[in-house]
């Protein structure tokens, strides 16, 4: 798939924007127009693999008991600068990152699983710190903004994840352009990344379930475009070079048919194709999801529904979350070949009756049919005969808890506690895992 036309689209609509756009630049400055902000994260996370030991990554094996706990704490600045005065700005986004160890322990935390929360060395001991320190330069011309070096994309097919101590970050050039009202086009292409572990910012790739590949660089490029205020539509495709092609169609509905009630409703499809040297195999797989749902006040039920047609595992960028389908839950991806799931979800808002910031979640997702008989070298799971494993199922339940300040010196701090319970065949692991999060953000400029 070639990304030059997204990216000269791109360029065409910057150089059609109105110039008052410009003039109105002109009065920010680089110092004036900067923001330096830092957020206080505290994470802590336990997962109890009930049936064995924690699997793990990169053959390093974790505790023998399956059990992986960890506490730690993250610092993370991010100063953005304004633009230079003019019709072209130029401007700098630079971030310092730092993840403290509080308690683990080498029998506890997780090994280089999927855990992730502290870098473990080849000791099995976990590191006391780490940090992340980067930074892009940034051009802006009109309503189009070019960035160079460390960036954190936000796409359905390539977005930076944040759901460990530390943000995954890419490094690489970065286009969006956001001249008509309700499109927003983005592009780029990347040359590395780095894990929520590593402090390395210019580590390979590596996918969440094939692994490790070698891939010089993936590209990717769309745009997200609000049809109306109740509708929108998002169109992306992106290439890891050698590994795949892949392609997204998305759209999200809201309907309301009184003050009180509106329907809601949403629709995600990828495929994705093998590419080049098709370092991960062959494979053509397409799957979607589709969700309907009601929200009356402050209750929202929806039901959703994901199938994967494909012959192996529907894979994406490790520790990302570029993977927008609705049963892409807290651990499962229901993303196995042949897989077909349903999942339940309810949502309050605690506002309407009198306790602003507190929200509540639970959902439940059960998935069938997952057949690995013709699924690749690099996707393929066996039994302890040998044979591809068939007729899998698994399901998952989650339970989320969030509050957030909303006035006096500790306004937007927030606390979050999420338990995930979930329950497999021979294919996946049960486990029970809690995660306590607590977000403190500061603005300083």
């Amino acid at each position: 798939m070639r990304h030059t036309p997204t990216l000269s689209l791109a360029a065409l609509v910057a150089l059609a924007s109105p110039v008052t756009w410009a003039e109105d630049a002109q009065q920010e400055g680089f110092i004036e127009g900067s923001r330096l902000n830092v957020l206080n994260r505290n994470f802590y996370f336990n997962r109890d693999h009930r049936d064995g030991p924690a699997p793990s990554f990169n053959s390093n094996k974790a505790a023998d008991n399956g059990y992986s706990e960890a506490w730690a704490h993250a610092i993370i600045a991010r100063w953005e600068s304004g633009y230079t005065p003019g019709t072209v700005g130029v401007g700098v986004d630079a971030f310092a990152m730092l993840g403290l160890k509080l308690d683990t322990g080498g029998g506890r935390n997780g090994g280089r699983s999927s855990f992730d929360v502290m870098p473990v060395g080849r000791d099995g001991q976990a590191r006391d710190e780490y940090s992340k320190v980067g930074g892009a330069a940034k051009v802006r011309l009109f309503d189009t903004v070019v960035r160079v070096g460390d960036v954190f994309p936000a796409t359905p097919v390539v977005a930076a994840g944040d759901s460990r101590l530390l943000p995954e970050s890419f490094r690489g050039v970065t286009v969006e352009n956001t001249s008509l009202t309700g499109l927003t086009l983005q592009a780029g292409r990347l040359h590395a990344m780095s894990q929520p572990v590593s402090s390395n910012l210019r580590d390979n790739f590596v996918t969440f379930y094939g692994g490790a590949v070698d891939s010089p660089w993936v590209a990717y490029g769309g745009g997200d475009y609000a049809v109306s205020e109740h509708v929108s539509v998002s169109l992306f495709g992106s290439r890891l070079k050698d590994v795949w092609n892949q392609y997204y169609l998305g759209t999200s509905v809201t309907w309301p048919l009184s003050d009180e009630l509106a329907l809601i409703g949403g629709f995600n499809f990828y495929n994705a194709r093998d590419e080049g040297r098709q370092r991960l195999g062959q494979f053509d797989n397409d799957i979607w999801s589709a969700k309907l749902g009601v929200r009356y006040g402050a209750h929202t039920v929806a039901l959703t529904h994901q199938r994967n047609n494909g012959d192996d595992d529907f894979d994406y960028l490790r520790q990302s979350d570029s993977i927008f389908l609705d049963n892409s839950i807290q651990y499962s991806d229901f993303n196995s070949p042949k897989e077909r799931s349903w999942m339940l979800r309810y949502d309050l808002n605690m506002a309407a009756y009198g306790v602003p910031g507190l929200s509540f979640m639970t959902r439940y997702g059960r998935g069938s049919d997952a057949d690995y008989s013709h699924a690749n070298a690099f996707y393929m799971r066996r039994d302890s005969n040998g044979d591809p494993l068939t007729e899998q199922k698994r399901w998952e339940r989650d339970i989320e808890v969030k509050y957030v300040v909303q006035t006096g010196a500790a306004k937007d701090l927030s606390l979050r506690v999420r338990q995930a319970t979930t329950r497999a065949t021979a294919f996946e692991s049960d486990l029970d895992e809690v995660r306590v999060i607590v977000e403190y953000p500061l603005s300083i400029l």
